[in-house]
């Protein structure tokens, strides 16, 4: 059974009864209408007053392998013939098979079966995933106190385009009661809390502006005297993130916006051009060409560093599909509530902080510290190898590195790389090196001679998973 709410406006359930039938509820401020319908699926338009219109997909799946393939094959005819792939579509419902052998609690479940690879292949080619989900991960058991055996049998699968219509959106999964099914609850505006300010990030298009490395200059020189070590870097680099915000802000603030009026600004003036031809108009025509595609090329660097596809070296101006990466990161990667041993979920802010800060220093900063005159004596752990770095390499990891091995080695980071949370990529230093590379090399040579780094300089946003 799988649940939708949107606050206290609409909730619409749908189950399967005792003959296999699919039921589908809804409120009357909600609009259905069904467009397909079948023995293992039932289809339908939902309509929601100020929410996008939705494709819901209600699914039962038959308990044979050669029935499944059979919805399986339908589904992917359902999205051809209903252009389901230009839609927000979700579908939801016991599937009545699981993906991978993790979702299977018997431990000598180890390898991928040929109606796992089926069902994987049918997602995969409809471009569906897992909508970011809590509560049990099993959804079905088959409620026996001897060989008990629990699976991951219900799902809620969304697609790229849900993504972008409901980037809130979440599923949750809640006990079965008297089912041995879990039903799922999926809310379209989960909101999540913002606290503190947000971290300033460098993208790299920034320093495709004309004024880029006029602006970091003066603000470099502005800064101060010549920086000598990392402390001193670190304070010239916080001086001039002020300066390059306001060339962000000035120049590429809401983007897509800047893309649109462009282009429709283009086609106005080539209707102009073609009606009453002048040199005038098919000079602004020309420009505004410029204009357009430079602001697309903007565009699709910043979709591209935000949804941290590496694999893609080369963009082609498919920034729709890293937008779409972009959102679905955003969704999964965004932490939305915590549930206790106990079940309670916890959902404000202030409380999910504590729990978290209290959850690490419980494993990483006990109140009673271990005695170390308790371990074993050094010799121990050498004795575990009996590698031993020759004279050669001990000299050779204590020398201090040249100006052009420091450089040499900056330039090979990725450009998206940042060195902490609230720093500036690899990139910025690699375009604007003509000025701070000196500097730069000069405060990482000193750290190899006094072996001080700076708090600042080694900040990070790590994941601690006990």
């Amino acid at each position: 059974m799988t649940k939708l709410c949107r606050g206290w406006k609409f909730t619409s359930n749908h189950m399967a009864d005792a003959e296999g039938r699919i039921i589908i509820i809804w409120q009357d401020q909600v609009q259905v209408r069904v467009i397909h319908q079948s023995k293992q699926s039932l289809t339908c338009e939902v309509k929601i007053q100020n929410t996008p219109v939705f494709i819901y997909t209600a699914i039962y799946a038959f308990n044979t392998r050669e029935e499944r393939v059979n919805l399986w094959v339908e589904l992917l005819d359902l999205q051809q013939s209903l252009l389901l792939f230009n839609r927000p579509w979700m579908m939801g419902g016991d599937f009545n098979e699981i993906v991978h052998p993790e979702e299977h609690s018997l431990p000598e479940v180890t390898t991928l079966a040929p109606q796992m690879s089926e069902f994987r292949d049918c997602l995969h080619q409809m471009g569906m995933f897992d909508l970011r989900f809590q509560g049990v991960f099993f959804t079905w058991s088959n409620c026996r106190p001897v060989s008990p055996i629990a699976k991951k049998l219900d799902r809620v699968l969304v697609n790229d385009n849900w993504i972008s219509a409901f980037p809130n959106s979440s599923a949750t999964f809640l006990p079965p009661l008297t089912s041995d099914h879990c039903p799922s609850l999926v809310d379209l505006a989960h909101q999540l809390s913002l606290s503190g300010t947000r971290p300033f990030k460098f993208f790299n298009y920034l320093t495709k502006h004309p004024n880029f490395h006029h602006v970091v200059e003066e603000a470099w020189i502005q800064a101060g005297s010549i920086s000598t070590n990392l402390a001193e870097i670190c304070w010239k680099l916080r001086t001039i993130k002020r300066e390059l915000k306001q060339l962000s802000r000035e120049n590429f603030s809401k983007i897509q916006e800047r893309v649109s009026e462009t282009n429709q600004l283009l086609q106005c003036v080539q209707i102009q051009a073609l009606q009453n031809p002048s040199p005038q108009l098919f000079q602004k025509e020309r420009d505004l060409h410029e204009k357009g595609n430079f602001l697309r090329d903007i565009e699709e660097k910043y979709f591209k560093q935000k949804s941290r596809i590496h694999w893609l070296q080369v963009g082609d101006q498919n920034t729709a599909y890293f937008h779409r990466n972009f959102q679905t990161r955003t969704s999964y990667n965004a932490i939305k509530s915590f549930t206790l041993p106990s079940g309670e979920i916890i959902l404000d802010l202030v409380l999910m902080s504590s729990h978290v800060i209290s959850h690490f220093k419980s494993i990483l900063g006990p109140d009673i510290l271990p005695n170390l005159q308790l371990f074993s004596p050094p010799q121990w752990f050498q004795s575990l190898t009996s590698f031993r770095c020759s004279h050669q390499y001990l000299q050779a990891m204590t020398f201090i590195p040249s100006s052009t091995e420091i450089t040499k080695m900056l330039f090979r980071l990725n450009p998206n790389k940042s060195p902490g949370p609230d720093g500036l990529t690899s990139g910025f230093y690699k375009e604007a090196w003509s000025c701070v590379g000196s500097e730069v090399v000069a405060a990482i040579s000193k750290f190899f001679i006094t072996a001080f780094m700076p708090a600042s300089t080694n900040s990070t946003i790590i994941s601690l998973v006990p």
